[in-house]
């Protein structure tokens, strides 16, 4: 769910009765738009991060700290002196917008006593952290916004503070049923944008629960509801902001196929996959594994090109071989042709341009020959001979260099797989020693540099049993051979690059809920991972052998049983660490 309306008002709710009382102990700005706040609360030691990142801006408490820069910026400065050891009054959110405004009680350099907002607009590319006085006049913002960015609010020191668009949208606050159809049932689009475009701090996905719980189709156009279903709709509304305004919040994480989100009110048609007590602890779960896939998605970025480009050209080679291959197709054609001249060219007329001869190929069918007028038979016959083995050299060619390439191809694909599960350095590290091994990147000049070996990722399955998933190809090898027992099961998508799953049995008789949860497990680990149902083979480990000389993660099998894996089984399992 996007952080919106709703998301504001279940941290504006937990910031205010945990925050409120307390003193602002400590400021720090530990990224050019991320501040860090430490308020002291009786004996409390409470952390406050505020980011206005572009892309995930973010307010919640958090037990993690950040080092701040060795100076600190212009902005953190003038908070220290505004807000630092003030006392917290309130913390508000203005109707259902998405800002969140902290008051702090200070003592200014007189002695008397102040009031600053410390305002946090949380808008996408337009969030922001902002510092006003009592009389809404902005003293500094994290980012200064002048009229050559945007006409429509500049954000500098001395301009009064407002939240743009404020009148443009319906209060849900002050909903009336009249101004409610007015504006919702004469939207000339579907219903849930009708919603999200007219009333404040209403998201797309909040919207779409709306039209759920209603029982009525999102994309259906809203001037095509009857006057029950728009009644329905308007109470279905009240509802939810009456669950608002009761504080009545449940905090819950949802997984749809590969897709993750949260969300502070229950989404009734789906079951979380994770539940919380607050929103700070279900943001700092979600946001700490977005934020990690973003650190190593920045770090791979070099390993990531390659990879792509390699696997381009790859693929422009394979196209290459295979038209190569469908031009020999006819091959055996001139063979047969130099076969029939041999046998029957004695009774051919020189100089005749074709011959139509029994072919005892095809039960004697008759086939027509082209011939040469100028060359005699067996001359003919001799340049069909010469032609089909040319054709039959460049088919064997090919097709070797076509099988190569597909392997190359299917060990690209597997370290780009590879790449989207990395979780730390050692992790990348282990991906690049992949590809020095097999000849993709040179050798690394420092010989005396040891790779650090990393564990698979580990699961519990809803039957208490281990299952292990390997994350790049070195550790599919080390699972599948060296942690994984003769009677244990291993698991792969079918003909797919993706990771080894070892079902660790322990000797055990393993229901069949184990062995879905498995299966799902290897196919989410998998190129297929956007696919909700997935074909996945499955054998005995010791069925299982890797040929001499072959790349990491490569092995055989030749007997294996199948079935298809449905990936939301998935959510069943519990991740170890």
């Amino acid at each position: 769910m996007a952080f919106d309306g709703f998301m504001i008002a279940a941290l504006k709710h937990e910031l205010d009765s945990v925050l409120t009382g307390g003193r602002i102990n400590k400021i720090s700005q530990p990224e050019s738009d991320e501040l860090l706040i430490t308020v002291k609360k009786e004996r409390d030691s409470l952390r406050l991060s505020i980011c206005a990142d572009p892309s995930y801006p973010l307010i919640h408490l958090t037990e993690n700290n950040k080092p701040g820069p060795g100076q600190a910026p212009a902005f953190c400065m003038l908070l220290r002196k505004h807000l630092q050891n003030g006392r917290i009054l309130s913390v508000t959110q203005p109707g259902l917008e998405r800002v969140i405004d902290i008051c702090v009680e200070h003592m200014d350099e007189m002695g008397d006593l102040t009031c600053r907002h410390l305002i946090a607009e949380f808008m996408g590319k337009h969030s922001n952290i902002i510092l006003t006085n009592e009389k809404d006049v902005i003293l500094d913002s994290i980012k200064r916004i002048p009229s050559s960015i945007s006409s429509v609010r500049e954000v500098l020191p001395g301009r009064p503070y407002f939240i743009p668009d404020a009148e443009s949208k319906i209060n849900p606050y002050a909903l009336d049923e009249g101004g409610f159809y007015k504006r919702i049932f004469s939207y000339n689009g579907v219903l849930y944008k009708a919603l999200y475009s007219n009333i404040t701090g209403f998201s797309p996905a909040i919207s779409v629960e709306i039209c759920n719980r209603t029982g009525i189709d999102a994309d259906r156009p809203a001037l095509s509801l009857s006057l029950d279903e728009r009644k329905k709709l308007y109470s279905t509304v009240c509802s939810l902001m009456d669950e608002i305004s009761e504080n009545d919040f449940k905090y819950g994480i949802y997984y749809d196929s590969d897709k993750i989100e949260f969300s502070p009110v229950s989404l009734i048609h789906r079951t979380p996959a994770a539940e919380f007590d607050s929103p700070s602890e279900m943001l700092t779960h979600f946001y700490s594994k977005k934020s990690l896939q973003n650190r190593m998605r920045q770090k791979s970025a070099d390993l990531r090109k390659l990879t792509s480009n390699f696997l381009e050209r790859a693929y422009k080679k394979l196209s290459i071989q295979e038209n190569d291959i469908e031009k020999t197709k006819n091959r055996e054609k001139y063979r047969i042709y130099g076969e029939l001249l041999q046998a029957y060219g004695y009774n051919i007329t020189p100089g005749a341009s074709s011959v139509e001869l029994e072919n005892y190929y095809d039960n004697n069918a008759i086939i027509t020959v082209p011939l040469k007028t100028e060359l005699t038979p067996q001359e003919n016959a001799n340049a069909y001979f010469k032609r089909y083995n040319k054709l039959k050299r460049t088919y064997e060619a090919a097709t070797l260099q076509a099988d190569e390439t597909r392997r190359e191809i299917e060990l690209l694909e597997s370290v780009s797989n590879s790449l989207e599960m990395a979780e730390n350095e050692n992790d990348l590290a282990q991906i690049r020693l992949e590809m020095e091994q097999t000849g993709f990147l040179h050798a690394s000049k420092n010989k005396n540099k040891t790779v650090s070996k990393t564990k698979p990722l580990h699961f519990i399955s809803s039957d208490g049993f281990d299952i292990y998933v390997g994350k790049n190809n070195i550790q599919n090898d080390e699972l599948t051979f060296k942690m994984a027992d003769p009677g244990d099961w291993w698991f792969h998508a079918k003909g797919i690059a993706g990771s080894h799953v070892i079902l660790k049995t322990e000797g055990k008789d393993v229901p069949d809920k184990a062995f879905e949860e498995a299966a799902a497990l290897a196919a989410f680990y998998s190129k297929a991972k956007d696919q909700k149902k997935t074909e996945v083979d499955y054998v005995l480990k010791k069925e299982i052998k890797k040929p001499a000389g072959s790349p990491p993660g490569f092995v055989v099998y030749y007997t294996n049983y199948s079935m298809i894996a449905d990936i939301t089984d998935k959510e069943r399992l519990t991740q170890s660490d």
